[in-house]
């Protein structure tokens, strides 16, 4: 793989800006709801966002200066009037809107009235939440960083979180928010948005319960695979411990495996054996793959 390395002060602003919003993404958005002195509303969104602690619940959000004159947003001037804001999350059915709030309107203009958004009073805090939004999080702000003074410095709005507000439908059978009834959407680079469910949900299990044995304990022919990725060996290497002689053979017969093991011994035969254990891999049968991986003495 080769790389292109570049100095961050050697590129364009603008070029710089979205060379690493298309880099690092996709990105949650906050959707912040703020009022000014005077109690007139603002709804804006921003990506550069994500929840930082649960235990106190923190989220961190950074309205960030124009890139064209510095100028800075004017939820960040509310807050620094009243210093509260809504978090409102923004699924799928509610992103052209979204978007549509993101004008820069002279200030004092409602964008609730502007994009057709329902204003629902807060419990504690003046701002008003998204009706429409699936998980609404009402905020004191503990602190703003200011990050610079040019045009795309950030000012990092450090919040704590009052109150959650989650939508009745987003809950599945179990009690837990369902990733594809709450439909939500994520920023990336340029004008690219991205779906979060349907076929782009997938699930990797965390190695919290056991000790993964790791990659460097797989054996050598299976750790230098040419048909094996990096996802499968990290799979393979969740696992802990190696699948004993006794284990491998008892998938032998398997007709599918039997098939593969009467050809010769030969590299076109461990090609094969790696590529049905891959097929299996990707289906999540892993300790199935690991027996046939294992075949291949």
């Amino acid at each position: 793989m080769s790389f292109r390395t570049l100095i961050p002060e050697e590129v364009a602003p603008a070029e710089r800006h979205q060379m690493l919003l298309s880099a690092v993404a996709p990105r949650p958005v906050c959707f912040a709801s703020t009022v000014d002195a005077h109690g007139r509303p603002n709804l804006a969104p921003f990506s550069f966002f994500n929840i930082f602690s649960s235990n106190p619940p923190v989220a961190v959000f950074s309205p960030a200066r124009s890139g064209r004159d510095g100028t800075l947003k004017d939820t960040l001037l509310n807050i620094r009037e009243v210093p509260e804001v809504v978090i409102n999350i923004v699924s799928y059915a509610m992103v052209q809107q979204m978007s549509l709030a993101s004008t820069a309107y002279p200030r004092g203009i409602n964008e609730f009235e502007k994009a057709g958004f329902t204003a629902l009073p807060s419990d504690t805090i003046k701002p008003f939440r998204v009706a429409e939004s699936p998980a609404q999080f009402e905020c004191t702000v503990r602190e703003v960083v200011e990050l610079g003074s040019k045009g795309g410095a950030g000012n990092l709005i450090i919040a704590d979180i009052q109150r959650m507000h989650f939508a009745e439908h987003i809950f599945g059978a179990d009690g837990r928010i369902d990733p594809h009834k709450i439909d939500l959407i994520a920023r990336m680079g340029y004008d690219f948005y991205c779906r979060a469910s349907g076929t782009a949900v997938f699930e990797v299990e965390k190695p919290i319960a056991r000790l993964g044995m790791g990659v460097d304990a797989l054996p050598e022919r299976i750790r230098l695979s040419a048909v094996l990725s990096g996802n499968h060996l990290g799979m393979l290497g969740n696992t802990e411990t190696l699948p004993s002689e006794e284990e491998a053979n008892s998938v032998a017969d398997e007709l599918r495996v039997a098939a593969l093991l009467r050809e010769p011994a030969s590299e076109a035969r461990t090609a094969s054996l790696h590529r049905f254990a891959a097929a299996e891999l990707d289906a999540g049968n892993v300790w199935f793959a690991f027996k046939v991986l294992m075949l291949d003495r």
